[in-house]
């Protein structure tokens, strides 16, 4: 089944959702960290370990260079052992991140990679890892879709070449609705990382189609008599 983790850096929200079983881990990123107000990223960080103990979780390092990225992600990663070090597939100039991808996997070093759109992206990651490597490829479906681009295809050749790697795990990234957690459980990905407002949801699961149109109904009446509507 399909793991399911909690896309999110405020730190009261994952004190409550590391109590869900549901929810098997978190990824952040850096919008998300700013957004939850972190001034100091370290020590924000350390903050979010001290209630996400023993539940995986994702920090991404936010340099733009090969030196700089691989001094973030040996600090990061030092932080606790249940740290994945989130590192993007490419900078901003474009430029592969392979180099530093071989090198976290030479040192042993878990990681999430990030910002993944294609199979040929997928492929040229496997190509720097050790069979072994602990790796998490997050491949960014709904911002292909938000462009009309079909990602299926796509996450289906990664799920498929990732099987030859032990520790390799395929995430549904950047979900737009509950019923992509369906999707991605059909498809065979192994995670798919989902926003608390979605992942609550997702735990409603269940009603029927006659409980769900009675339901519209009823909101539609409901607010036609707030609205004290006349004809």
């Amino acid at each position: 089944m399909t793991q399911i983790y909690c896309d999110i850096a405020d730190i009261k929200t994952i004190k409550k959702y590391s109590k869900k079983k549901i929810v098997k881990g978190f990824t952040t990123n850096p919008s998300l960290m700013r957004k939850a107000g972190a001034k100091n990223y370290e020590l924000y960080s350390k903050e979010i370990l001290k209630v996400c103990e023993n539940k995986p979780i994702s920090f991404e390092v936010f340099a733009d260079d090969y030196k700089n990225i691989l001094r973030q992600a040996f600090k990061i990663k030092s932080w606790n052992k249940n740290v994945y070090v989130k590192i993007p597939v490419e900078n901003s100039k474009g430029i592969f991140m392979g180099k530093v991808i071989q090198e976290l996997s030479k040192n042993n070093i878990k990681m999430n990679i990030t910002a993944v759109y294609t199979y040929n992206q997928t492929k040229k990651i496997l190509s720097k890892i050790k069979r072994k490597s602990d790796v998490i490829i997050s491949i960014f479906v709904g911002r292909a879709s938000d462009v009309g681009k079909d990602p299926i295809p796509q996450i289906k050749k990664s799920i498929m070449i990732a099987k030859k790697f032990k520790n390799v795990r395929i995430l549904w990234a950047s979900v737009r609705e509950p019923y992509n957690y369906l999707l991605a459980s059909q498809l065979g990905c192994h995670i798919i990382t989902i926003p608390p407002s979605i992942i609550s949801k997702i735990e409603r699961f269940g009603k029927s189609f006659k409980n769900l149109t009675r339901d519209t109904v009823k909101s539609f009446l409901a607010d036609s008599r707030k609205s004290r509507f006349r004809i």
